[in-house]
């Protein structure tokens, strides 16, 4: 019996975002690596269509002198430049304009962190630089706390996903904001993609099995001693979160119930 899953999960099932259909619904963040080969490597082991780039730490102007840019094939990706870095909604418009001026296309992760040591986003600032942003005409996809209050707002401005976070960036602590998230997939009407904090491919599995329409990994996959075989078991894994979720997965209960019931199939084929 062939597998079908892939076929089925690719060509039936493919993440939307703003009208562009993606066959993988994992998003790979490109710092922390240690060399170029490492997060080509990682980048072709996830599969993953959506590569995030922080505009800080790159040179755009000379993608051949990066070696970031330098990896990036934007016929096989698509190079999403972040405003990591930036902590006011002007300088996260600045920082766009630049990575459009220089060739990318008009997509943009927004990111204001303006507080250093846990690197929480800043909801006001967000909030504005999203609405400059999208009257700019950039795809906007917005990181942002756990907070379904904002993530109604915007998108109800017109951001193309929202992206809250599972735990503070780079912690790998998982899915510590996980009933909010509920909250958020339940009431949005554009995709959900868990940004930070996932440390383990059951954590992707987690956030997909949720509802999650993606999810986003970085320091995962650079923590990693196996950078290539960690990619690959978060790709499973978000595939299987998926499949668990278009699935359906079955009610939890408070008690024990038998698996092998004295009744039912068993007992109706012996009267066949």
């Amino acid at each position: 019996m062939k597998d079908t899953n892939n076929k089925y999960l690719y060509n039936n099932d493919p993440l939307i975002i703003a009208g562009r259909k993606f066959k993988s619904r994992l998003l790979v963040g490109t710092g922390k690596f240690p060399s170029a080969e490492a997060l080509c490597k990682t980048i072709k082991a996830s599969g993953t269509e959506i590569v995030t780039v922080a505009l800080r730490r790159v040179d755009i102007k000379k993608p051949e002198n990066d070696s970031i840019l330098s990896v990036l094939n934007p016929k096989e990706v698509l190079i999403l430049p972040n405003t990591s870095g930036a902590k006011t909604a002007e300088e996260a418009l600045k920082l766009a304009r630049i990575a459009r001026a220089a060739g990318l296309e008009p997509w943009i992760k927004l990111e204001l962190t303006p507080e250093p040591r846990y690197l929480l986003p800043d909801p006001i600032e967000t909030l504005k630089a999203a609405e400059l942003l999208i009257k700019d005409g950039f795809t906007v996809l917005p990181y942002i706390q756990a907070d379904p209050i904002l993530a109604k707002r915007l998108e109800e401005l017109g951001t193309a996903t929202v992206m809250p976070l599972g735990a503070p960036i780079g912690s790998n602590k998982g899915l510590k904001t996980k009933e909010l998230i509920k909250i958020i997939i339940e009431q949005a009407n554009v995709p959900v993609v868990v940004d930070a904090g996932l440390g383990a491919p059951s954590h992707s599995a987690e956030a997909m099995e949720m509802g999650a329409d993606a999810v986003l990994v970085n320091t995962a996959l650079a923590d990693a001693q196996n950078h290539e075989e960690m990619a690959m078991a978060f790709r499973l894994a978000t595939e299987a979160g998926r499949l668990a979720f278009r699935a359906g997965l079955g009610p939890q209960r408070e008690t024990a119930e038998a698996s092998s019931p004295l009744t039912g199939f068993l007992f109706n084929s012996k009267k066949q």
